[in-house]
């Protein structure tokens, strides 16, 4: 299977439970290249620990196809708009925007019975 480059936007306790929970898959073709978070959150401070960049949205963007999946998982339908606009202006028709729909579903297929929290609206897509 060809490698994955991910990145994860919010690491509030949803994203902060799927980083860790995917940190601690052992696949190889999973690779978590980035975080967003604008607040000092313990899962930014576990990113930052397992040697994951922190960078802006802006910084992300740049990344360019680079970047495969980028889980939005802020619950917050402006960063979500921002980042669809800004990958679109970018030209970039690569990466794909996961919301916590799917990041639930991956959750399902790989937690070890745990629930992910269960904080957010479901705003869908």
């Amino acid at each position: 299977m060809e490698k994955q480059t991910i990145a994860i936007v919010g690491l509030g306790r949803v994203g902060s439970a799927f980083l860790e929970e995917l940190l601690g898959q052992s696949n190889s073709n999973v690779e978590i290249t980035a975080v967003v978070e604008c607040a000092d959150t313990p899962g930014l401070a576990f990113a930052k620990a397992r040697g994951i960049r922190a960078v802006s949205i802006d910084e992300l963007v740049e990344m360019g196809a680079g970047l495969d999946i980028l889980f939005d998982l802020t619950d917050v339908a402006e960063v979500r708009q921002e980042l669809r606009n800004k990958l679109r202006a970018s030209g970039n028709q690569h990466t794909i925007v996961a919301t916590e729909n799917i990041a639930r579903m991956i959750w399902s297929l790989i937690s070890s019975g745990t629930e992910l929290p269960s904080v957010h609206t479901r705003t869908g897509y």
